[in-house]
């Protein structure tokens, strides 16, 4: 199987990158074979812009039957703890739209994109595939995927209200739109570094947050 891993940075992901020896073709691309699997690594960069770039260039270069999307998250949900792995199964955009002065709205709730028009589902992005949910029982959360991470009491509320996600990223959402689009089965893995709220380096644990990444990774990476 040709399998596709994408970070948004090195940092996230280079115990991966350093454990499993995976040989080095440039900055931001990596190969390996492991077992019968042919594995590539994509350093896409921070964010929607430069993951969409990045990720539909490679699916255009090369043939992949699974994309694995990694990385550290902060959590908005507070059952979540500092350094668990989960699997993000549904994913919205959370900054595309309109802003007034007191509220935000969505292209769905302006009328732009209709709720259901193909990739979304009721203005959401899903992924069906659970097959790597069921073969590691992983928690399965509601992502919600922004331009610029959110540190503002008032606005991590209103997010809360509007969006009832569990985890934001910089690039989830990304992702699930272009192997929706392109047809390409994925799943996004990440572990959680911190929580959503005014920000404050002292309560995040990125290191606890990467070695747990690390693990189940390497695990999925062996057994997939």
């Amino acid at each position: 199987m040709q399998i596709l891993l994408i970070s948004a940075t090195t940092f996230e992901i280079k115990k991966i990158i350093d454990d499993l020896h995976f040989d080095v073709i440039n900055d931001s691309f990596y190969s390996k074979k492991i077992g019968d699997n042919s594995v590539d690594i994509l350093i896409s960069g921070i964010g929607i812009a430069f993951t969409v770039y990045s990720l539909t260039k490679a699916l255009n270069r090369k043939k992949y039957d699974f994309v694995l999307n990694v990385g550290i998250v902060g959590a908005f949900a507070d059952w979540l703890k500092i350094g668990d792995v989960v699997q993000v199964t549904s994913e919205e955009f959370g900054d595309l739209g309109i802003r007034s002065k007191n509220s935000f709205s969505s292209l769905f709730d302006t009328g732009f994109i209709k709720p259901n028009e193909f990739p979304f589902t009721d203005g959401k992005l899903i992924n069906k595939n659970n097959a790597v949910l069921l073969l590691f029982d992983t928690e399965s959360v509601v992502g919600l995927t922004v331009n610029s991470v959110n540190g503002n009491k008032n606005e991590i509320e209103e997010i809360k209200r509007k969006f009832k996600a569990d985890i934001e990223s910089m690039e989830g959402a990304a992702v699930f739109y272009v192997c929706l689009m392109e047809n390409v089965a994925f799943v996004q893995i990440r572990s959680v570094s911190n929580y959503v709220e005014e920000r404050n380096k002292a309560n995040w644990d990125i290191p606890l947050a990467i070695d747990n990444l690390t693990k189940y990774c390497k695990d999925l990476l062996n057994k997939i």
